[in-house]
Parts: structure tokens; C-alpha cells; sequence
């Protein structure tokens, strides 16, 4: 049976409106919107085709046959050190298993080197779990002002929120409550892995 929630997403990423999908397929338009509703109990091989390579991917994909379950977007760009500001632009997708599609969000890419001593080089990719807290001595990313973000393993201390470097070259910076509310200073996501490129 074909899987609605696959067929919207990939729309959704594609940017696709109906209308490229009647084209594409030479489905009608109620059709391709029982295709989008989940209404669809069967559809023909070469219709099946046709709708998969419009959304590009598989036939198997989009009848739910294999282990693929979604895709989760590259938010943009965090900085492993500091004064960079953030981009939330997206620069793509990357496919991710049915456990980790419950576990996280969104994944973003590294620029820097003050993690490497946790393993978190520039260039790798971080999947992260939106939240607002997390305990201390997790990795977490960190908005400071409106358009800084950083990773950094997270430090509660006598009133103070410290953002800890893993890099002895680069200085671990001190938020006391006022600098947390004022600037503001706002946890957006826990690290809960990293994918490294070779």
C-alpha cells in the first residue's frame, strides 16, 4: 500500500505542487490526492514508477518495502567555536532509520575544531534532538543572542551556565543568570550524535 506520509514529505521537500505530480504521472488530480490522503489501495507499476521518480526515490520507498523511514533536513551551519552566526537555511536531507527518526530532528553541519577532543570535527554532520534544557555535561547547541550558535558540552555551575570547549586552544565561556536572560543565552537542541565524513 502506498505510504501517504512518504509521498507528502518528499513532496514537501521537492517543493512539488499537485500539478507536477498529474504531469509527471498522468494521474488525475483526484487521484494524486488520494495518493497524498492515504487512500490509495492500488496503484499500477507504471504509475507506481513514474510517481517514484518524481519524488526521487523507489517504488519499494514509497510502498514502505524498505528500511528507509524518512529524511530529516540539514538545518545549516553551527559553530564549533565561536562568533559565527547561525544559518537556518536548508542545505539538504539525509536519510535516517526508523529508531533514529523518533530520537531526533534535524541535522547541522560542523565549521571548527573546539570539539575535536569529543570527537566532533569540522566538516561532520550533528544529529540533534530540539529541547530547551539539558542535564549538565551533555552537548548541546546553543543560541547566544539571536543569530550565534554554537556546539559545546553544557556546564551548570554555582549560577552559572558554562559552554565548555573540547579543545585546550579554545576558552570555555561563562553566562551568569543575568547574561542568560538579557542576551539572550537559549539551549535549542541536545547533540545526539555525529556522522563523520571520510
Amino acid at each position: 500500500m502506498l505510504q501517504n506520509q512518504i509521498i507528502k514529505q518528499r513532496k514537501k521537500q521537492l517543493k512539488l505542487k499537485i500539478d507536477d505530480i498529474m504531469e509527471a504521472t498522468g494521474a488525475s488530480r483526484p487521484s494524486v490526492c488520494r495518493w497524498l490522503a492515504g487512500d490509495t489501495k492500488r496503484i499500477s507499476p507504471e504509475k507506481l514508477q513514474k510517481l517514484a521518480d518524481i519524488l526521487q526515490t523507489t517504488p519499494d520507498h514509497l510502498l514502505g518495502k524498505d528500511n528507509i523511514s524518512t529524511m530529516k533536513p540539514i538545518l545549516g551551519i553551527v559553530k564549533a567555536g565561536y562568533d559565527m552566526y547561525a544559518e537556518e537555511n536548508i542545505m539538504g536531507y539525509e536519510e535516517v532509520s526508523d529508531d533514529e527518526s523518533r530520537q531526533g530532528d534535524f541535522y547541522l553541519r560542523v565549521s571548527g575544531d573546539s570539539m575535536v577532543n569529543a570527537r566532533i570535527c569540522d566538516g561532520d554532520l550533528l544529529y540533534v534532538k530540539s529541547c530547551s534544557d539539558v542535564d549538565s555535561g551533555q552537548i548541546a547547541i546553543v543560541l547566544i543572542g539571536d543569530n550565534e550558535a554554537t556546539v559545546k558540552r553544557v556546564i551548570k555551575k554555582d549560577h552559572l551556565l558554562i559552554l565548555e570547549a573540547a579543545n585546550p586552544n579554545v576558552e570555555n565561556r561563562y553566562f551568569n543568570e543575568k547574561d542568560i536572560e538579557e542576551l539572550p543565552v537559549r539551549i535549542i537542541g541536545r547533540v545526539l550524535y555525529n556522522k563523520v565524513r571520510f
